[in-house]
Formats: C-alpha cells, sequence, structure tokens
C-alpha cells in the first residue's frame, strides 16, 4: 500500500478518529494534522466518520453501514466510515485483507458495505465473564481487535473483583455462578437496596465497568452489558419489605439458602429497576443495550416454566388455580413489561438503547414474548426456530447427536429460518442471531484452536437468510495470546468482504505468517484440523464449560472414585462444581438429576473417538512435526508451525479426556449394572486400556504445559476456579497421575444413595439413616 505522507482528522474529533488516525501516523511514520472542515487541509490523506461529510462518497446511500477507502498514488485519499470501529477494521484491511481486484480500485476509491450493522460480541469470556482473570490478558488490545475484526459493540460489565461478594453458607456452591453476567446490584443501587451490597465493592466493579466502556469508545465501539436479570435480593431485604418476594429462583442441589427475586409487578419493583437503569445510565451514558439472560444464576422471572423458578412467585400476577397455558400468558407479558420498563428508562439518555432478551428458557411463555416486541425490544439466540432448548440442528457427522445449535457444529441455517425471520422483521423487532467464533462453549478451556472456516460457513449462512444482526458468543476469547490465530481475519472477511472465497483469506493469512512457499502448508494444517474436529462427537456439558466444571483434567480417572480417600480428593473437588450428594461427585456420567452420558451414549462415543477422529488428530500431530523438523531454527515460519502444533497436541490430550468419560460410563455401568460375570470382566478390561490410555495422555499433557512458549489454555491468573484451571494445573496433573496408578484396580462401584447425604456435621436422629 501506498504510505500516506500527511494525515488529517476532524477538530474537534471523536475519540475513535483521533485513534484510528494517530495509529495510521505511527505506522506510515506521517504528519498528523487537524482540521474544523475538510478544505481547511492542504492536500492529505482524511481520517473521518461519515457523519462529517467530507467525502462525497458513491452509492453510499444504499448501505446503512460501510467503509470508504481510497489512496491515491501521491499518498492522498481517505478512510471514511459510518462507525468508529470501522475506522480501525479499515486500517487493518488496508494492511491485509483486500482481494487484489478490489487493491486495484483503491486509488480511485473502494466501498465496503458492512455484511451486518450491529455485530457484538456475546458472552465475552475473558474481557467480562467467567475467563476475566485470565492470565496475560491485555484489555485494551482485546477491544482494539473487537474493532479490526469487524464488531460494532463491547461487552463492559465485568466484575472487578475474582468472585462475586455474596450471601453464602457452608457446603454450598451456587454464588460462584454470580462471577459472570453481573446483574445491576453488582454496580448500583437505589435508595431501595442502599447497603446490601458494600460500597466500596460497588464502586470497584462500575469503575471498571466505566474503564471498558471509555476503551469501547476510543475504539468506537459501542458499550452495552449483559446481565442475569431479575437477580435475587438477600434475604435480609426480604425481612424488611416482605410483600416484595417475588420467585425463588435457587438451584435445588447447588443452594443451602433460598432465594427470591423481587415481585416483578409491584409498582416498587418497576420503580426499582427503572431507577437502576438510569442510574447505570447516569453513570456510563454511552451505554447501547442491555442482553438479559434469565432463568439462573440468581435470576429468574415470576411464574415462567423453567430453570429454576418453575412457575413460583409472587401474589401479583396470577390467582389461584389457573392453567398452564393462562399462567404463561400472563408471565410472558410480564417480561415484556419488564424489558419496556428498562428501555424507557435508559431512553431518557438514549432513545436507541436496545432490550434484548435470551429467548429460549421460555418454551411455554414463547408466543406471549414475541407478540409483544418490537422497536428497541427484541430477542436473540442460535437460531430464529428457538422454542426452548430443541432446535432442529443434529451433528453434522452423528445424526443422534442432537443439540449441537449454536455450537462449532452449527455451521449452516435450516430453510425455515428465513421465512421466520422474514415474519420477525415485519412484526417489527429484528432478532439477533449468535455464532460461535472461538472454543467457548466448544472445547474449554483451550484457546486459540483453528476452525476457521467453520466459522466463515455460519456467518454466511446467516447473512444468507437475511440476518442483518449477529453476536459471536463468547467474542474472540483471548486473542491476544493467540498471534496466529485465523478466526478475526475470516470474522473480518465475512463482514466486510463476503465474496471473497474464504480459502483465498485464509491463503494469504497463512502467507503473511509464513511466506508464500510455505503457506499453502499452514492453510491445509488448519483445514486438516477443523475437519478433524467436526468428528468429535458433542458430549453433554462436558464439551462446553463442563470439562473444567467436572475437573476432567485433573480428577483421578478411577473405576471407583470414593476408593479414594476423601483427604486425598480434596485437592480438585474444592474446585469442581460438586455438592457432598450430587451424583457427579461420583459418577461421570450424571449432574444433580441430569443423566450426561448414558451407557449406549459412552459406548458409542467412544468407538466415533477411536474410528473417526483420533486417527486424523494423531496424522495431523504427525505431519505438523515433520513440517517443524524440516525448518530451520532460525525460520520465520518455526514459530507458528511450533504454535499450530502444541494447540493440536492440546486438542488431542483435551480430546483424550473426554474419550475417557465416555468409556468410563460405558463400562463402569456395565461392569454395575449386569451379574454376568464374562460380560463384567470384558468391561473392566477395556477400562483398564482406557486407564493406559489416560495415564500416557496425562503425562503428555504435563510434558506440554511444562514446555511450550505458547499459552495453550485459560488460565486464571489468580487460582482456580470452577470454570478455569490455575497455573498450579502440571502438579494437580501430577496428582491425578499418582492416584489413578494407585487405585485403577479398584472394581467399579456407584454409590447409588448419595441423594441421601445429609450436608457435612448433620447428625440425624439416631437409627434414622
Amino acid at each position: 500500500m501506498i504510505q500516506p505522507k500527511n494525515i488529517t482528522y476532524p477538530d474537534p474529533a471523536e475519540p475513535a478518529e483521533r485513534e484510528a488516525a494517530s495509529l495510521l501516523a505511527a505506522t506510515a511514520q506521517a504528519s498528523l494534522t487537524t482540521a474544523a472542515q475538510p478544505g481547511d487541509a492542504a492536500p492529505t490523506f482524511k481520517v473521518a466518520l461519515a457523519s462529517r461529510n467530507w467525502v462525497e462518497v458513491p452509492d453510499a446511500a444504499a448501505h446503512a453501514a460501510w467503509i470508504w477507502l481510497r489512496v491515491a498514488p501521491d499518498g492522498t485519499g481517505e478512510l471514511i466510515a459510518t462507525q468508529g470501529c470501522f475506522l480501525f477494521t479499515g486500517l487493518s484491511l488496508l494492511q491485509q485483507g483486500l482481494a487484489p481486484d478490489q487493491q486495484a480500485k483503491l486509488s480511485a476509491g473502494l466501498l465496503l458495505p458492512a455484511t451486518f450493522g450491529f455485530h457484538r460480541p456475546h458472552y465475552d469470556s475473558c474481557l467480562t465473564q467467567y475467563w476475566r482473570s485470565v492470565r496475560g490478558m491485555d484489555e485494551e488490545a482485546h477491544i482494539r481487535a473487537l474493532a479490526e475484526a469487524g464488531f460494532t459493540h463491547c461487552e463492559v460489565n465485568g466484575l472487578q473483583a475474582h468472585l462475586p461478594y455474596e450471601e453464602t453458607i457452608e457446603s454450598e456452591y451456587y454464588p460462584q455462578f454470580y462471577t459472570y453476567a453481573a446483574g445491576f446490584n453488582h454496580f448500583i443501587d437505589t435508595e431501595l437496596t442502599r447497603g446490601l451490597w458494600p460500597a466500596h465493592y460497588l464502586e470497584a466493579n462500575l469503575n471498571r465497568l466505566k474503564r471498558l466502556a471509555t476503551l469501547a469508545k476510543r475504539y468506537g465501539l459501542k458499550p452495552g452489558v449483559t446481565m442475569f436479570e431479575p437477580r435475587n435480593l438477600p434475604e435480609k431485604f426480604f425481612t424488611k419489605y416482605p410483600t416484595l418476594r417475588g420467585a425463588r429462583v435457587d438451584h435445588p442441589f447447588r443452594s443451602r439458602l433460598p432465594r427470591y427475586c423481587l415481585a416483578q409487578d409491584h409498582p416498587i419493583t418497576k420503580r426499582h429497576y427503572a431507577e437502576c437503569m438510569e442510574n447505570l445510565m447516569t453513570a456510563v451514558p454511552e451505554l447501547d443495550y442491555l442482553s438479559i439472560f434469565s432463568n439462573d444464576s440468581g435470576a429468574g422471572f415470576e411464574h415462567t416454566g423453567s430453570l429454576y423458578v418453575g412457575r413460583n412467585g409472587g401474589p401479583y400476577m396470577i390467582r389461584e388455580w389457573r392453567d398452564h397455558a393462562a399462567i404463561a400468558e400472563v408471565a410472558g407479558q410480564s417480561i415484556v413489561d419488564y424489558m419496556a420498563n428498562l428501555q424507557q428508562a435508559a431512553a431518557k439518555t438514549n432513545p436507541d438503547f436496545d432490550v434484548i432478551l435470551r429467548l429460549e428458557p421460555f418454551k411455554g411463555e414463547h408466543e406471549h414474548i414475541v407478540k409483544g416486541l418490537g422497536g428497541h425490544l427484541t430477542w436473540e439466540g442460535p437460531s430464529m426456530l428457538v422454542k426452548g432448548y430443541d432446535l432442529p440442528y443434529p451433528h453434522p457427522k452423528y445424526p443422534e447427536n442432537f443439540g449441537v445449535a449454536g455450537s462449532v457444529f452449527h455451521t449452516w441455517m435450516d430453510d425455515a429460518e428465513q421465512p421466520a425471520l422474514e415474519a420477525a422483521k415485519a412484526a417489527g423487532h429484528h432478532p439477533i442471531l449468535h455464532y460461535s467464533g472461538s472454543g467457548v462453549q466448544n472445547h474449554e478451556p483451550l484457546l486459540g484452536l483453528p476452525f476457521p472456516r467453520l466459522v466463515h460457513a455460519k456467518i454466511k449462512a446467516l447473512a444468507g437468510i437475511g440476518a442483518e444482526k449477529a453476536s459471536c458468543f463468547g467474542a474472540l476469547s483471548h486473542s491476544t495470546v493467540t498471534p496466529y490465530w485465523p478466526h478475526p481475519a475470516v470474522i473480518r472477511a465475512a463482514q466486510f468482504t463476503p465474496e471473497r472465497p474464504v480459502d483465498e483469506v485464509l491463503l494469504e493469512y497463512a502467507t503473511s505468517l509464513v511466506g508464500a512457499e510455505l503457506a499453502p502448508t499452514l492453510d491445509q494444517a488448519w483445514q486438516d484440523m477443523e475437519e478433524a474436529l467436526i468428528w468429535q462427537p458433542l458430549v453433554p456439558l462436558y464439551s462446553g464449560f463442563g470439562f473444567c466444571w467436572q475437573r476432567t483434567w485433573d480428577r483421578p480417572f478411577v473405576p471407583d472414585i470414593e476408593a479414594i480417600p476423601a483427604p486425598e480428593r480434596a485437592y480438585y473437588e474444592r474446585h469442581g462444581c460438586f455438592q457432598h450428594n450430587n451424583p457427579g461427585l461420583v459418577d461421570l456420567g450424571r449432574d444433580v438429576l441430569f443423566d450426561l452420558v448414558t451407557k449406549e451414549m459412552g459406548r458409542k462415543m467412544t468407538d466415533d473417538m477411536d474410528e473417526h477422529l483420533f486417527p486424523r488428530v494423531h496424522a495431523l500431530v504427525d505431519r505438523l512435526q515433520q513440517q517443524l523438523d524440516g525448518l530451520a531454527a532460525d525460520s520465520p515460519a518455526a514459530p507458528v508451525f511450533r504454535d499450530l502444533l502444541d494447540r493440536v497436541r492440546a486438542y488431542r490430550h483435551w480430546a483424550i479426556a473426554l474419550r475417557g468419560v465416555c468409556s468410563w460410563c460405558a463400562e463402569v455401568y456395565t461392569y454395575t449394572e449386569t451379574d454376568d460375570e464374562a460380560e463384567r470382566t470384558a468391561a473392566m478390561e477395556r477400562l483398564q486400556q482406557s486407564i493406559d490410555l489416560d495415564l500416557e495422555n496425562t503425562a503428555g499433557l504435563i510434558d506440554l504445559l511444562e514446555n511450550t512458549s505458547s499459552e495453550l489454555l485459560a488460565t486464571s491468573g489468580v487460582g482456580n476456579t470452577t470454570f478455569l484451571y490455575g497455573e498450579d494445573l502440571p502438579e494437580l496433573l501430577k496428582r491425578r497421575l499418582d492416584l489413578t496408578q494407585r487405585y485403577r484396580h479398584h472394581p467399579p462401584r456407584i454409590d447409588k444413595s448419595i441423594l441421601w447425604r445429609p450436608t457435612p456435621g448433620t447428625q440425624w436422629p439416631e437409627g434414622w439413616m
């Protein structure tokens, strides 16, 4: 690209205009000037928002969101965009990402319409959610990467603390769920709730929210919040105001204290939430949206038939003896009223503020909610066909494996999606459809695993049904420590150069990393990785956050977990999502009352991985190692191939552990459910073979973690939590090795009566249990 000699931006300027112009000037080693009007400057390269009208852009009126690029041979020209964030996308495209025919048009000017005028990170794992204590996180670099990849928004409501400040008692897990999607009560209060949370705690969290919003504005991104609401209040609040008690929302296994939300239709509750919204907007007036998750993690709408509310609530919404259909109608209408109350409060500061509802939990209330939406009230999910969690998206390789909607395996849209989207638009609201752009909720805690063609295919499929609003679940994960990860490049391409074949985009990006000669080899390795990945079955819970939640890597892999004395198990149990009477404590196939992996599922998934997944992964590891061995030690390409090799190896270690879960369920269930000695013997032999594989796998993982220079995992720099491992993972793995070797030969056993165990310290009447 021809380098500009002088760069001009407006005076006064928006922060994004100033920052983009400064970045370009530093890169091009050009002088930097300001001008009140475009004619005030000598021939120069202009950086400005489209609203300045500094340049007449041909055909711009036909598009709602766009970038205009022009670079003349003398270094003059323009970078103009409808949104400040797109100025940074334009800068990145000038460096890389334009097709040869587009580059040839730069001297005359190139208009690049945005595929999505609304394109936000959703549940930004490392910036605001349960991975925010990840080591090596550079918040500003992460936010700039969002802008460069073509995002328009930034999620900013992450807690400052490692864990939330919440009431709790011994043996209770539930408050740890409050660490993500933090609600109003963790940032601001009203006269009604003042004193329930310490003022210094609220101030620290709000200051972090403000700081992230300021960074977002610097890069032209619109800040917003994702919250679990309406959230519960402490019991002492309801002792003071008993008539405001609404739905009970605690989890029957993970809670030891009852927890209640406010009665959402009460005038005092409505006033409280309106003031919460107004107070937050006063503190951060640039906020643009609120995304509401509910029915989990201390939040719930009254009388809905979903987690964890189950049609309970305060006295103001329904009378006794109504049937489920009548209750669902009233509950659905109340949800819309709740959203409208928040939007009206926010609109006092920002009339265009959106309130968005995650719709899947509300199967019974679905039609009543959707009927009430419109304008700045809308919903989001992985599909237009969402109604509850049952969606018509089976695994692409294993049709019996349902539930892949929104995951890495969901790369196409059903024929019924487009008519449903058109109907929603006609009704006055435009849902936001999300895609998986990273390993979050797919193969946690791995970072930087490439599946770029799958990501590109899903984004193209969304655009193909006419979606204008999209969100990337998990955001870009921890992209600042994955310098060779191709996903930002393909997301940007799908957003601004969708006509370019993805193969061309990836080959160009590979060339920038390793040169033209080795680029096809690197690109083929990316493709081989995702062609292997697509053969991985989706194992309920474990394929997402449950992998860490169940302590899958550091938990000993033995036939009878409780053969290990309790003090020797404490090192991993204290960090897992376990309760003293949770079957998941002793049974890998269950969690509370959920059956995760049955005997039949376990056997089939084990066989499927052995037949289809691992041969492909093993072959890729061998090819990458051969490629690396053939490079000179000082080759610029060596770090790139080494990084990819280590990430594929990490995935192999992860997948073998996943296989172990499936094998354990198949063989332990077989052994404990039959009296046939031959069948028991065969099951034990197969399980011992899996243990041999696990021991080898664990030793290999230790070696990888202790010797790699790449950041392969989301690793907390603070300490272990249920959602991610700490820096002591290699030591925990060594304990797993030791305990597995010592207890591997105990006969399989599962305590089927674990549900009835009392909390520690409980003394039943003598002889009662």
